[in-house]
């Protein structure tokens, strides 16, 4: 894999979330593979020199924000008490654990029972789900390809807060009990470690009993023929994978050669740079930090995003991350193709449709009127709810899941006014355009707001020239 193609495999996964790989596949430099027993898995992106999320705090830097972050995040302390049930071994992939049970561990966690925390809750494993910090499927919920990124170091803090959070209070089910759904739940029908399919995990059962058999019965390796004792090595690692589901195998090293050369401050500062351009919410100021105030320490760091197919978007004295160009046509490729890299993508024709529409009256019509300027993709004038519903035919719940979907992405924020919802706004990712996503995006607009204006023909001219 080139450096190209590793690169198209991270925007990729920033993208649409992990990545499945088939059976021995290799994920691509500077990613993890989370591997399964019938050797498929998962590649996600690990983070420079084991540095977390977690440094925008250090920075006093805000992430991009969470939809009602701090339930959000004590619902996924319910999910690792309840999946991390043996402290001894790493928290991924665990046991499954039947979602009653974690929402009843929720519910003694915060001291209520009421149908609003429930629904609350609910909706937090559901934020959960999509972003891939857990996998839940038919009753049934594990831990998320994500939470295999969690540091060795923070295994301690991790296994505290499992120790301190409460043991719910639950009557013996006469009808399925816990065990019945976990047990289920690791046969052929169930949830899988990484989100895998039912098929695969059917094929390999019969796999992971034979491998188990052949490893009780083989004969020890200081006996055994050297031949003999191959096998009997690998149907044991077999076994053994197939008891814990699973297994973190590191990747090739990604930028060692751009930061080897550097001593340890300036190595420092270039993972700080790397991490706050590529988490922040906001375009950050470069006075508070060198990698981005040195031209040298900069370039490095735009050598650094494009191996992920990202690059430095400057907006003055600030500076952000987004998708290369190149990516994000080689994206629109595989989206337009509909190929499996992109099938879980987020967003649909109605997500497309609603943005669409929070764009036109929110950016287009306020700038017609002077009230914006010609640049600015983001604006304080909101759309409201009420003018989605009169101007679109999306059905009340469809439109609302969509709505739902693009505050997740981080491309609608929704603005409050009073008791009342003041409507919806661009949010944060349209700082991450770069120029020529820009420019697109502003003949879109104008073919979608006016296509039969002077403008549109003149876009439609000249991309038919092309």
């Amino acid at each position: 894999m080139d450096q190209r193609q590793a690169a198209v495999s991270h925007a990729l996964v920033r993208a649409y979330g992990p990545a499945r790989l088939g059976a021995g596949v290799p994920a691509a430099p500077g990613m993890i593979r989370l591997t399964r027993p019938d050797s498929t898995g998962d590649a996600l992106p690990v983070w420079p020199d084991g540095v977390t999320p977690s440094l925008l705090e250090e920075h006093q830097v805000a992430p991009v924000p969470v939809e009602r972050s701090g339930e959000t995040r004590r619902v996924l302390a319910a999910v690792l008490k309840c999946c991390w049930t043996d402290l001894s071994v790493d928290p991924w992939p665990g046991d499954p654990a039947p979602v009653e049970l974690v929402l009843d561990t929720y519910r003694e966690l915060i001291g209520r029972t009421d149908d609003l925390m429930r629904n609350w809750a609910r909706g937090a494993l559901r934020r959960l789900h999509d972003s891939a910090w857990i996998v839940m499927d038919d009753g049934v919920v594990l831990l998320g390809p994500r939470c295999a990124l969690w540091p060795v170091e923070a295994h301690a803090q991790l296994q505290e807060l499992v120790r301190r959070l409460p043991e719910p209070e639950r009557p013996e089910l006469t009808v399925v009990g816990d065990a019945d759904i976990i047990a289920a739940a690791r046969g052929a029908g169930g949830a899988k470690p990484g989100g895998g399919s039912q098929e695969a995990e059917a094929g390999g059962g019969s796999r992971e009993a034979e491998a188990t058999e052949r490893a009780e019965t083989a004969e020890p390796p200081e006996t055994a023929e050297p031949a003999e004792a191959a096998e009997a090595a690998e149907a044991a690692e077999a076994a053994e994978a197939s008891e814990v589901g699973g297994r973190v195998e590191a990747g090739a090293a990604e930028f060692d050669d751009l930061l080897g050369g550097y001593d340890e401050r300036r190595r420092a500062e270039l993972v700080a740079a790397f991490m706050v351009v590529e988490h922040a919410a906001e375009p950050v100021p470069e006075v508070r930090f060198a990698a981005l105030r040195d031209p040298a320490l900069r370039r490095t760091l735009g050598e650094m995003l494009a191996r992920r197919g990202r690059t430095l978007i400057q907006h003055r004295d600030r500076w952000i991350s987004g998708y290369d160009d190149g990516a994000a046509a080689a994206i629109g490729a595989l989206d337009a193709a509909g190929t499996p890299e992109t099938a879980r993508g987020p967003l649909g024709v109605s997500e497309r449709a609603v943005l669409t529409l929070v764009l036109v009256h929110s950016v287009a019509i306020p700038r017609a009127e002077g009230l914006l300027p010609e640049d600015s993709w983001l604006s304080p004038h909101p759309t409201p709810v009420e003018e989605l519903r009169r101007h679109t035919q999306l059905p009340i719940g469809e439109l609302e899941s969509a709505l739902r979907t693009l505050r997740h992405a981080g491309l609608l924020g929704q603005v409050k006014a009073g008791e009342e919802a003041g409507g919806y706004v661009p949010g944060p990712q349209f700082h991450r355009l770069t120029a020529a996503a820009r420019r697109r995006l502003q003949e879109e607009l104008i073919l979608a707001a006016g296509p039969n204006t002077p403008l549109a023909t003149a876009v439609l001219a000249r991309r038919s020239a092309k």
